[in-house]
């Protein structure tokens, strides 16, 4: 199958084709014909997998098809956090190249003011965070009556984030008569308990990596006393690692201390996490990507909807509490067809959350034995 064989509109078939898209990943083969007939979806799908274009570009062919009108918005997209909302509006925007189609990002740690400016201008696509929705909404500054488009993207990650009740909110303020795509990367009984009561009479899409995360990436296990993590993390960075590295730690304080000894000796470092402000937080995502800034420090929760696919490097500077944690951390490494590795810095407290890990991807993490800091 190629992209020609979905009979996109005209701008749309362009833009696929000067973006360099020739055949459709798996989960765009599954669910774009069965969003174009109107149906509900129920995708399970990990971030990586095109899942974006999978519901924007028979999203945009609809609105393509109803022409311009001049109340909305017509489509609602919610996601679990600001990087995640501005990357899949980047997105969006290229599709749309050469269609009058208006969009406004919604969410917090920016004014709210110019966003609200921008909704009274009009606007046909809506992709926002909850917490800024309602926060617009609060302001009487959008209705959602006339949505005929509701995705819910990363659904199990708004559940991580407490979005919940928030979620429940909005989906009372959308008409009962439209179209539902839910799309989560795992499906814990919440996720499944509400998409049975949002959907109706859904088509199941679901697609899993041809090769698992873990087996696309190289991963190194580094045992080190507590004290002595800040060291070794300056070592790898100097001695072993060339070129990009994104750091993840459990927790916003963690994160700044690291950036902190990092700036000690040198590097140019940045992070980032709920705390930081909108601006910050997108600075520091450019520069990194950019090359101007080669260490990211982030959170778990922040670096969702990162999407770099030449990052050579993953460190792992706390051990996460969940495996599934770890499978999403590495998996930022090792996309598009490149070689990745992972670093794992663990202490000896850290042995039960290693073995839970080696559970989960079946395998055992090689221990790198000969560096200065064991």
């Amino acid at each position: 199958m190629t992209f020609t064989d979905l009979k996109l509109c005209a701008p749309l078939e362009k833009a696929v084709h000067n973006a360099g898209y020739v055949t459709p990943t798996p989960i765009q083969q599954q669910a774009i014909p069965v969003v174009m007939t109107g149906q509900d979806v129920f995708g399970i799908a990990q971030t990586g997998t095109g899942k974006t274009a999978a519901f924007g570009l028979p999203i945009l062919h609809r609105l393509f098809n109803e022409g311009p009108v001049k109340f909305g918005p017509r489509v609602l997209i919610l996601a679990p956090t600001r990087e995640l909302a501005i990357q899949i509006n980047e997105n969006i925007m290229t599709y749309a190249k050469g269609m009058r189609i208006r969009t406004v990002v919604l969410l917090g740690g920016v004014s709210i003011r110019p966003q609200i400016d921008q909704i009274r201008r009009g606007v046909d696509i809506v992709i926002a965070t909850p917490g800024r929705l309602l926060d617009v909404i609060e302001h009487r500054a959008l209705r959602l009556d006339r949505v005929h488009t509701l995705v819910l993207d990363e659904a199990d990650r708004m559940l991580d984030m407490g979005f919940m009740p928030s979620i429940k909110q909005i989906i009372k303020l959308v008409p009962e008569q439209r179209q539902t795509l839910f799309f989560s990367a795992t499906l814990p009984s919440e996720i499944r308990s509400l998409a049975n009561t949002i959907l109706t009479n859904p088509v199941n899409v679901s697609v899993t990596p041809e090769k698992p995360t873990t087996e696309k990436v190289d991963q190194r296990l580094y045992f080190v006393e507590r004290d002595h993590k800040r060291a070794l993390l300056a070592h790898l960075l100097k001695e072993d690692l060339e070129g990009s590295v994104l750091v993840f730690t459990r927790t916003k304080r963690g994160a700044d201390r690291v950036v902190r000894d990092l700036e000690k000796v040198g590097m140019r470092v940045a992070s980032i996490h709920g705390d930081k402000s909108q601006t910050a937080r997108q600075r520091a995502l450019q520069d990194f990507k950019n090359g101007r800034m080669r260490v990211l420090v982030a959170t778990d929760i922040a670096a969702r909807g990162i999407d770099i696919s030449s990052l050579p490097y993953v460190v792992n500077y706390d051990v996460p509490e969940s495996p599934e944690t770890y499978v999403h951390r590495i998996g930022r490494t090792g996309r598009a067809g490149n070689v990745g590795v992972a670093l794992t810095l663990a202490t000896p407290e850290d042995r039960s959350q290693l073995r839970d890990i080696e559970k989960l991807i079946k395998m055992r993490i090689p221990a790198v034995r000969d560096h200065p800091f064991e």
